[in-house]
């Protein structure tokens, strides 16, 4: 690739994505000035990084690493999603590399370099969806069969796309009977629609989206009010909403630490960047999890607080060892304290240990920490110098009764079930679950935000992000993309193959290399021989593409993703992500 050519500038568009919003992200973090934590460290952002695959953009990424799969489920074919989300994601993963080395530094540990990667960021946001393709002698729910398309939107009488949303199946049958719809098909539709944030498809019963059709979207929406499920209309806009990733707020002036000392230094130059650091963690479902698995993956003790018996998901499907997969895909590494917050004795647990914690964490519903008696002012009450951090689906954005606060409506009202759908697709979110992934990873960069004030200000603090402010981070254009044939996956003999950045932009130079008449004739003619063939001579010609990711099981045995993928162990019997981080030692 020469430098200085078009392609040089789109291959490290994306890349350069990460490196803006890593960039924004430390800025934030930093507020300014890096007083008393050290210079920052060095850091890099590389495309395929440890992955041996030929091209490392976006679209590579995505398809590369099974995306592109997760995400076209629900259509019925691999996908691209329209915007750079691993290429946010993975500036938010260089953003936490770079302010756990400065914390480390302030520990009185020596400089240390940072390395990610697009593609380690593509693998992290597959992580439950690896965890369940992988399982050893899993034990699955399977889905009863539906109908139509895999996707949850409906659409109401006047042509209105809506996404409903409850937790409650008591809710959901009371919205499906208001609607005219018999109790058998409202329970057959359940399974598919709580399953969906795990199976990224939803198969509902033909009758479920008739009765809708049927209606007005004013009574859907009457019939969502009288049950408490919350009813949204997708529009077509993909614009953000401007609101801070973060905020962070210090603890009351009671809370400044006259005897603070930090957690001891990592020991020795194989520590990870966190040792030494406690977190507690109440959470559930995925961003919160997920915040405290990507604090663990870089050292941090975690503990998990869960109500007697152990979380409900743990008994999710698909099951291998007694546990979800999924739920342990997020969860492994962590010790487990049981108790019910909502007694005396388990609120006293839970004070026992925030008392010699560094972090609390948690994405109760709004109002409940206040309930339980375990908000920040009580905490910091405990300990002064602890960093309480809280998610939520929307914060106060909405307003003081807010939607459900989940994945889906997150997308919806932050612009992304639009924007990630190119023009001439209806628009729908994803059933990836995108803003989950990429809130939990914003809810850890402000831990680590917070302990890094807590460096510089003596104090303890609060810090609150919600899914709404992680879908604002994602950039996107004003106008839905418009991708043209040689942007989407293309059909081989065998399979699906991407065309990398470069190659995306020499579409006369790939017709000549595959020997098409001409650019409309590309996609036809690479149905005549295997992807592996077709990969070989684009990579001869300089025009690095990838082969499409079909079945997430595969990665594991992959030996291109040997130093990125752990296999399924003794341990764990499902793969999963390696850390998306090199730390190296600096040297002089």
């Amino acid at each position: 690739m020469e430098v200085g050519s078009p392609a040089v500038s789109e291959s490290a568009r994306t890349a350069g994505t990460a490196r803006t919003v890593a960039e924004e992200l430390l800025g934030r973090t930093l507020d300014g000035a890096s007083a008393g934590v050290g210079d920052r460290p060095q850091w890099t952002v590389g495309g395929a990084g440890p992955v041996g695959i030929d091209a490392g953009d976006e679209r590579a990424a995505q398809a590369a690493c099974g995306v592109m799969e997760v995400h076209g489920r629900a259509t019925g074919a691999p996908a691209p999603l329209a915007v750079d989300y691993v290429s946010t994601v993975t500036g938010v993963l260089a953003a936490q590399g770079v302010t756990a080395a400065l914390l480390a530094r302030a520990r009185g540990r020596g400089p240390l370099r940072v390395q990610t990667s697009l593609a380690q960021g593509a693998l992290l946001t597959v992580t439950q969806y690896l965890a369940a393709a992988t399982a050893a002698d899993r034990d699955d729910e399977p889905l009863p069969p539906g109908s139509g398309s895999g996707l949850a939107t409906l659409v109401t009488a006047e042509g209105a796309r809506v996404e409903v949303e409850t937790l409650d199946p008591t809710a959901w049958a009371g919205f499906w009977r208001r609607l005219g719809v018999t109790s058998r098909a409202a329970g057959r539709g359940w399974l598919p629609f709580q399953s969906r944030f795990g199976t990224a498809v939803c198969p509902l019963p033909d009758e479920l989206r008739a009765a809708v059709l049927a209606q007005p979207l004013e009574a859907v929406r009457q019939a969502g009010a009288a049950h408490g499920v919350s009813v949204v209309e997708v529009g077509e806009t993909t614009l953000p909403p401007r609101l801070d990733p973060w905020i962070i707020e210090p603890a009351a002036p009671a809370g400044v630490l006259s005897g603070h000392t930090s957690p001891p230094p990592p020991a020795g130059p194989d520590a990870l960047p966190l040792a030494g650091v406690r977190v507690v963690e109440s959470a559930r479902r995925v961003q919160g999890p997920m915040a405290g698995h990507v604090l663990r993956m870089l050292g941090a003790d975690v503990v998990r607080v869960e109500p007697p018996g152990g979380d409900p998901q743990r008994a999710l499907p698909p099951v291998a060892g007694g546990c979800s997969v999924r739920f342990s895909a997020l969860n492994h590494g962590k010790s487990v304290v049981e108790a019910d917050l909502t007694t005396r004795q388990g609120r006293d647990a839970v004070g026992e240990l925030v008392a010699g914690a560094d972090v609390f964490l948690h994405n109760w519903a709004p109002g409940k920490a206040r309930e339980l008696l375990l908000d920040a002012d009580a905490l910091h009450a405990l300990n002064p110098r602890l960093v309480y951090a809280s998610a939520s689906g929307f914060g106060t954005a909405l307003g003081p009764v807010p939607p459900i606060g989940t994945d889906y409506l997150a997308q919806v009202h932050g612009g992304l079930a639009a924007a990630l759908r190119p023009a001439g697709e209806a628009p729908a979110p994803s059933l990836m679950t995108v803003t989950d992934v990429l809130g939990g990873l914003v809810l850890a960069q402000a831990v680590l935000a917070g302990l890094l004030a807590r460096e510089r200000t003596r104090r303890g603090c609060r810090a609150r992000s919600s899914l709404l402010s992680a879908a604002a981070l994602v950039p996107r254009p004003g106008r839905r993309a418009q991708p043209g044939p040689l942007d989407l996956p293309l059909a081989t003999v065998d399979g699906l193959l991407q065309l990398g950045a470069e190659a995306r932009l020499r579409p006369q130079d790939v017709a000549r290399t595959v020997g098409a008449a001409g650019v409309d004739s590309v996609g036809e003619r690479l149905k005549a021989c295997a992807t592996d063939g077709w990969l070989a001579e684009l990579r001869a010609a300089g025009l690095p593409s990838v082969a499409v990711r079909t079945d997430l099981a595969g990665l594991a045995a992959d030996p291109a993703f040997a130093r990125a993928v752990l296999p399924p162990d003794a341990d764990l019997p499902y793969a999963r992500p390696a850390a998306p981080w090199t730390f190296t030692e600096e040297t002089a």
